[in-house]
């Protein structure tokens, strides 16, 4: 396989103990307690679990079995290719329990602070360039104005934060989903890293999307097989997204007490990805606050987090953030804050002409006949009752709403006036009072 996939280089093999950059005492006991939480006892078994390479996984078998923590079975296991077998010694099961003890973690060795910071630069989100086409054949499915991606496409390409804001309903999150798919190339996530003798994972299934490995060369005389560092998955760029349950704990580490191991916050979890902070305005804390909290990350490309001893440390922020909300930013935001929000973009609804556009896309979609005079009673009767104010979202609820009520009535999907009000009345809820 090449180094090179899809222009992101791999984290390179390790050909040593000494290349995985861990501690030798902390990687004997992950072994030792890898093989004592899930029983395995051969050296390939171990070496998938423990994420390095067979090679060096016998090594450090060997070093164990002279420390008399592990001991060889003495038989060949048929049934992986004359393979020998190992088992932890009564030492080897105390000195497991012991470590376990300290820390739960076991599995795939960790990758150093410092070696994954050499990652992150390969795969920075920062070196994407997006073209006009990309962009555009991401958002596709959605009509916008000429202009909007004249702005999107320098933001994005920045790799810097971008906060869209607008009246609901226009297509601000959608928008969002769309850079998200148009960055579309795969990197390389670490299963952990490892500060100070602490463990912090950050491979999460439920963010993370593991991507098919790039081909080998099938012309090539000898397969090579895996040719990087597998205590990273090679996954699809991360995209978390956020709304109204975002909260500045979740920004900081997490300590599991009782495995007394951490996991990583969101925005470690989204590094070389996206973060979408969606609704900015509807979580319990402050935006101004939420955005006091992003300030040196967004600035100078690092975060700072905390162990539970109180230890500060630093780690990469190499994310592109970007927040969406319905209110003005001048409302939300003090002057430094926007500030240090580098590309602000203001997501209207469209004219009436966009809103035809859409409203015959939609209905051609759902297989909606249009009709000529439902559409002026929407426009001339309906809209002026609103000041004629169009959102993105309308159309397809106006049509969705026309279509249940015709499968309720047991006819054709139609539009007509009298449709068209029973689906408006729907749309929006009168200001009156409620009797108790």
């Amino acid at each position: 396989m090449n180094m090179m996939a899809a222009n992101v280089i791999a984290p390179p093999l390790p050909r040593s103990l000494d290349d995985t950059g861990i501690n030798l005492v902390m990687m004997r006991d992950i072994l030792l307690k890898t093989m004592f939480r899930t029983n395995t006892d051969t050296a390939s078994a171990l070496s998938k679990l423990i994420c390095i390479p067979i090679t060096l996984t016998q090594e450090l078998i060997d070093i164990c079995r002279k420390q008399g923590l592990v001991e060889a079975m003495g038989t060949l296991h048929a049934n992986s290719g004359g393979e020998m077998g190992f088992q932890l010694s009564d030492t080897g099961k105390a000195r497991a329990l012991d470590a376990l003890s300290q820390s739960e973690y076991y599995g795939a060795m960790p990758v150093p602070l410092t070696v994954y910071r050499e990652q992150v630069k390969r795969q920075s989100i920062r070196n994407i360039q997006l073209t006009r086409q990309q962009l555009l054949g991401a958002m596709g499915h959605l009509i916008l104005p000429p202009t909007l991606i004249d702005q999107l496409g320098p933001a994005v390409s920045s790799g810097r934060s971008i906060l869209m804001y607008g009246p609901p309903g226009n297509g601000k999150s959608s928008i969002s989903n769309g850079i998200r798919d148009a960055i579309g190339d795969n990197i390389y996530i670490p299963r952990a890293i490892e500060y100070a003798g602490q463990v912090i994972t950050v491979f999460d299934p439920i963010v993370h999307t593991p991507a098919p490995l790039p081909e080998e060369d099938p012309t090539a005389l000898r397969k090579r097989g895996v040719q990087f560092d597998t205590r990273y998955v090679y996954c699809e760029r991360p995209t978390v997204i956020t709304g109204g349950e975002l909260s500045l704990d979740m920004l900081d580490l997490k300590y599991n007490k009782t495995a007394r191991t951490y996991t990583a916050p969101l925005q470690l979890k989204s590094s070389g990805g996206v973060f979408i902070v969606d609704d900015l305005g509807r979580q319990a804390e402050p935006p101004q606050k939420l955005v006091n909290r992003w300030i040196v990350p967004l600035e100078e490309n690092r975060d700072i987090l905390s162990l539970q001893s109180g230890e500060k440390f630093e780690v990469p922020f190499d994310t592109l953030v970007i927040f969406s909300t319905n209110f003005h930013p001048n409302e939300i935001f003090d002057k430094a804050a926007l500030r240090r929000i580098f590309f602000k973009i203001k997501i209207d609804g469209p004219d009436q002409a966009g809103f035809l556009k859409i409203f015959q896309m939609v209905a051609k979609k759902r297989q909606m006949p249009l009709d000529e005079k439902a559409l002026l009673h929407l426009l001339k009767v309906k809209y002026p009752t609103i000041d004629n104010i169009y959102a993105n979202y309308q159309p397809i609820f106006l049509i969705d709403q026309m279509i249940s009520i015709c499968e309720f009535e047991g006819i054709p999907n139609q539009m007509t006036p009298e449709l068209v009000d029973r689906a408006w009345m729907n749309m929006f809820v009168k200001d009156e009072a409620i009797v108790h």
